[in-house]
């Protein structure tokens, strides 16, 4: 088996790695460098837990060899965040709306979804739900996901707008990751 140096940019940062020719970038991305927010699941592109950003594009990071993204543009689901820490509409529309679990599949239906969010930015539950096809989750019913994307829409659809509940940059205004304009007391009011 024959070694290739070649040269990933994840998350803005660029790496220079050496790997052999059969490696995935799945696991080029969690081994050699770190970014263990892509996950394996069924390494055969059924399940979507492995999903990243490779050039822009959402792809099964299990169905690509690295040498095959030599010099492309990869976002994981740790490049979703600020550089802050603050939450990226999708992450905090996940947390607000019990998106998630165990949390497995949640890496991978985030990428999935912003992907979907940025070429359907105004999309029906049914849209949501056929984005999704290719990403399994085994815990729920896919309910609070489907709320969770709708959500992270209108967030997005708002800041595009310049609407008053976002921040400078764009993103959705929050406190501890809950956009304010979802914080209620105990009885429910804001």
């Amino acid at each position: 088996m024959s070694d290739h140096d070649i040269t990933l940019t994840v998350n803005g940062n660029e790496h220079e790695v050496t790997v052999e020719s059969r490696r995935l970038l799945v696991h080029v991305l969690r081994d050699q460098l770190g970014y263990t927010g892509t996950n394996i699941g069924c390494e055969s592109s059924l399940c979507g837990a492995c999903t990243v950003h490779l050039d822009g594009e959402a792809v099964k990071s299990c169905t690509v060899f690295a040498v095959q993204a030599d010099g492309a543009e990869i976002e994981t689901v740790e490049g979703l965040a600020d550089d802050d820490g603050t939450f990226h509409p999708i992450q905090a529309a996940f947390q607000q709306e019990h998106g998630l679990q165990c949390g497995y599949c949640t890496p991978g239906m985030m990428m999935t979804a912003t992907a979907f969010l940025r070429d359907s930015p105004d999309p029906s539950r049914e849209e949501i739900r056929h984005a999704l096809e290719g990403n399994l989750c085994r815990c729920t019913g896919y309910q609070n996901i489907v709320n969770a994307i709708e959500t992270a829409a209108g967030e997005l659809r708002t800041a595009a707008d310049g609407g008053e509940e976002t921040a400078a940059d764009g993103r959705a205004a929050t406190d501890g990751g809950v956009p304010r304009d979802r914080l209620t007391d105990a009885a429910g009011e804001p």
